[in-house]
């Protein structure tokens, strides 16, 4: 049988990767396909580089348009990035009735509801497994092997870049900016990393997750994005000392009220494992009725992790190439026409706790006045820690852990916190997961 023909339009990083190790294991690829898969066509501005990578048995050209029009090409797979110029690639791909592969998590994340759509109209795929955690083959647990369940929530370490910046704050004492430095000497962090530690990254992926968990079209404008630019060094020490460690969380959640969709720093128990993820490890927890609580972990970035996830989308392709378009598995697991309307929760109406920093006056009285105030709001206090001040000090860090609370009322309550005379300093508030 003909082997299945591929167009890769771009052959940087990853797309190298997907090169090598598809030449390097084509045998075994073919015997799980069931026919031969090659790269028979590379677009890429360098061409010159392009053809060192793939030698001159490959067609390598400039234009991607020339890639999308050979009528050779049975999958085109994207690697451009961005929402612009790969926009255009792929929809034009699909309206040739290609197949479409990518690892473009921020263009799914806010045209997927379009792209996947004109997908289904022409009765293509598009395959998006290196979109979310690099090698962590997480979108086919999701789609597939947890068919069976009822999903509760995901919440996920899905950036890499941030949780190394983390982890050394954690093991070193750096503060934030020494730490992102260092993340950018070893190649962890961009030139600009504002994607990274903004948290930006992390909702494109968190979206996808949502949207296949709980059969929601994408909705990367509704998710709530918090990043780590304004972690302390002394929250990461205090955190560990009341027993958590904080990570970048992707959270995705179904509740009665609508799902909770958002990334932000967040406290987690010492104990679970995904707390003791670090360096530039990415791992996702998804909790489900059936199965319980399953862990995902692996390399969420890379040439050749995350060129294993795009060739595990050509092979499920490949399989399902000659397939009814009606029996292939759908883009975001639910049937087109049985997508939920589950609204997006704003922040404010997500329920969850709270570590509370306050740089307070070393008075008496002090104490009385803060959980009086989170009393009259019905918010209960978790557990307390107070740092003795220093001879000569006359204010002093409380820590307060509290209990779950309305995300509005606890910006209520933090307001009037910040009012009091004794209050010396913005207040720093950073929400806390169980994740039980």
């Amino acid at each position: 049988m003909k082997a299945i023909q591929v167009g890769l339009l771009g052959i940087g990083t990853v797309g190298s990767g997907v090169f090598n190790v598809l030449r390097r294991n084509q045998e075994e690829i073919r015997r799980r396909a069931g026919r031969g898969i090659e790269i028979a066509a590379v677009a890429d501005l360098d061409i010159a580089r392009a053809q060192s990578i793939v030698g001159a048995d490959v067609r390598v050209v400039d234009d991607a348009r020339l890639v999308i029009a050979d009528p050779e090409i049975d999958i085109v797979v994207e690697l451009i990035g961005g929402y612009g110029i790969a926009r255009q690639l792929v929809m034009q791909a699909i309206d040739a009735g290609k197949h479409v592969v990518t690892a473009n998590k921020a263009l799914l994340a806010v045209h997927g509801t379009e792209i996947f759509a004109a997908a289904h109209r022409k009765g293509v795929m598009v395959a998006f497994e290196a979109a979310v955690a690099g090698g962590i083959p997480i979108i086919k647990a999701l789609r597939e092997g947890l068919t069976a369940n009822s999903i509760e929530w995901i919440a996920g370490i899905i950036n890499g870049t941030t949780n190394f910046i983390l982890s050394e704050m954690r093991d070193k004492g750096l503060d934030f900016d020494m730490a992102l430095k260092e993340a950018q000497r070893l190649g962890y962090a961009e030139a600009d990393p504002t994607f990274d530690i903004e948290g930006i990254d992390a909702a494109h992926k968190a979206t996808i997750m949502s949207a296949i968990a709980f059969g929601i079209p994408v909705q990367f404008d509704k998710a709530y994005v918090e990043g780590i630019t304004r972690l302390a060094a002394q929250d990461i020490r205090y955190s560990e000392q009341l027993g958590y460690r904080i990570k970048l969380l992707g959270i995705t959640k179904r509740t009665a009220a609508g799902v909770e969709l958002r990334v932000h720093p967040a406290l987690v128990p010492a104990r679970r494992l995904i707390a003791n993820v670090e360096g530039a490890m990415n791992a996702v927890m998804v909790q489900a009725d059936a199965v319980g609580t399953t862990l995902y972990y692996g390399k969420g970035a890379g040439s050749e992790p995350t060129a294993s996830a795009v060739i595990a989308d050509l092979v499920d392709i490949t399989r399902l190439h000659t397939a009814d378009a009606a029996h292939r598995v759908p883009h975001l697991a639910f049937q087109p026409d049985s997508m939920s309307d589950a609204q997006v929760l704003p922040m404010s109406d997500v329920v969850t706790s709270y570590y509370l920093r306050l740089s307070v006056a070393d008075q008496a009285g002090v104490l009385a006045k803060v959980t009086g105030l989170l009393a009259e709001a019905g918010i209960s206090v978790d557990a307390m820690l107070q740092r003795e001040a220093g001879e000569g000090e006359k204010k002093t860090d409380l820590i307060i852990l509290t209990h779950s609370v309305r995300e509005g009322t606890m910006n209520e309550v933090i307001a009037r916190m910040q009012l009091l005379p004794t209050i010396l300093a913005p207040i720093v508030r950073i929400r806390k997961e169980e994740l039980a």
